[in-house]
């Protein structure tokens, strides 16, 4: 896990360095996130052969569909970043309100994900999977909110 939280620092800090675009230095971001954190579970998860090889294939699909809820989230924080000089009540009230949902299509994703694992490994190797996630998922979200500035109220 410390290798997980001294590499996010890495991507947020140094990536920007490479990117030729906003969207260019998220995108790289995320695919060394992505191969940093399967690495990460790998050597958490401590496998072995006949769990691994049922395992691997159902996390690609699982990280797949996270990919494309996690990519909402960006549209949020851009959405917010846009706006913030000028962020009207109407606007903090909408993204909110898409945060929200972003929350619950994230919490919906691993209560089916975790339905999933348990048919194929244990509950308890399912459960530290999705332990795993969350203390990946908590230091991206630090970082986040250190950077995020809070809605000014005028």
């Amino acid at each position: 896990m410390r290798k997980v939280a001294i590499l996010l620092l890495a991507i947020f800090a140094g990536t920007q360095i490479w990117a030729q675009s906003e969207n260019d230095y998220i995108e790289i971001a995320r695919t060394v996130l992505k191969t940093e954190k399967k690495a990460a579970v790998a050597d958490a998860m401590q496998f072995n052969d006949e769990e691994a090889e049922v395992f691997w294939p159902l996390y690609n699909e699982y990280t797949e569909a996270e990919y494309l809820i996690f990519t909402k989230r960006i549209g949020i924080i851009k959405d917010f970043a846009k706006n913030f000089e000028n962020l009207s009540d109407e606007k903090a009230d909408e993204l909110w309100a898409n945060n929200m949902k972003y929350d619950q299509e994230l919490l919906n994703l691993k209560k089916k994900y975790y339905k999933k694992f348990k048919k194929i490994l244990p509950a308890g190797i399912a459960a530290r999977f999705f332990q795993i996630e969350n203390k990946i998922n908590t230091l991206i979200d630090a970082e986040l909110a250190l950077d995020i500035p809070l809605i000014e109220v005028k």
